[in-house]
């Protein structure tokens, strides 16, 4: 059996074992604190208003709206991905190096400890976003039918953090300078996105600015939800290239991942 289907087998046949070992990864990551649960959403406050200080009234002096929204509300939309995506690939990343000590004598799907790592961060994700859609709702967005789109857009950034994560776990444990390398490089990608700016102008040196841009996968995850949510566009069909490009981003990285996680499973113990 080739990797890609022994990985997709293992994450089909053990999906509730995944819910469960999600939500069990939930409670012993909050235990020790008064306000458990809780801090997956103060953080995220915190952060926010930091970010809105900074960008929506320091850099941009409460300038104007983005496409005719409010920059607090165009700036939610999109970090509410965001967080989830960081979070979930840096926890990712290192979840084989930190939890094959516990399951190396067991007949453990290996392939799962990415999976429910990022699940336990994707709940948190799915409530955030809840939360945001509402303010949006409260500060007069109108809902569309356009936000079916969600029902794609949500799943594929799971899918694409998971693509990513399958690759850098794999790869943490035979290399373990990449926990930091994927740590810097995720504070490149966010910076050059769409989350907190967008390129101004239609001069040319901004032209190639968006053009750099869009090769940033968190581009596409951060604009479909603002089309679904915000925009009121099917962002699939107008930018339907650029889905494409994503999808062979996604396909790549968990082809890949699945080949170097199936090559070198067996061999964890040597090098952790």
């Amino acid at each position: 059996m080739n990797p890609v289907s022994v990985v997709l087998r293992e994450q089909f046949k053990n999906f509730y074992l995944i819910q469960r070992l999600a939500q069990f990864q939930i409670k012993i990551s909050t235990h020790d604190n008064y306000l458990g649960l809780a801090w997956e959403f103060i953080n995220p406050l915190i952060q926010i208003g930091v970010y809105y200080f900074v960008f929506g009234i320091g850099i941009r002096g409460g300038r104007a709206d983005i496409h005719g929204v409010p920059f607090i509300l165009w700036m939610l939309v999109g970090i509410s991905m965001w967080f989830f995506v960081n979070q979930g690939i840096l926890e990712g990343t290192k979840s084989i190096s930190m939890k094959y000590s516990q399951v190396a004598k067991m007949n453990f799907p290996l392939s799962t400890i990415p999976s429910y790592i990022l699940m336990s961060k994707f709940y948190t994700h799915v409530i955030l976003l809840g939360l945001i859609i509402g303010i949006c709702f409260l500060s007069g967005i109108k809902p569309s039918i356009h936000m079916l789109q969600l029902l794609i857009y949500i799943p594929f950034v799971y899918i694409f953090s998971l693509s990513v994560t399958m690759f850098t776990s794999t790869l943490g444990v035979l290399v373990r300078d990449v926990q930091m390398a994927v740590q810097a490089l995720l504070r490149v990608l966010f910076y050059i996105s769409p989350i907190l700016w967008l390129p101004e102008g239609t001069s040319e040196k901004m032209q190639i600015v968006e053009f750099i841009m869009k090769l940033n996968p968190v581009y596409f995850l951060a604009e479909s939800y603002r089309s679904a949510i915000l925009y009121h566009e099917w962002y699939l069909v107008e930018h339907w290239r650029l889905a494409l490009y994503n999808l062979g981003f996604v396909l790549f990285f968990f082809i890949l991942g699945s080949i170097l996680h199936v090559k070198f499973r067996e061999r964890f113990s040597d090098f952790i």
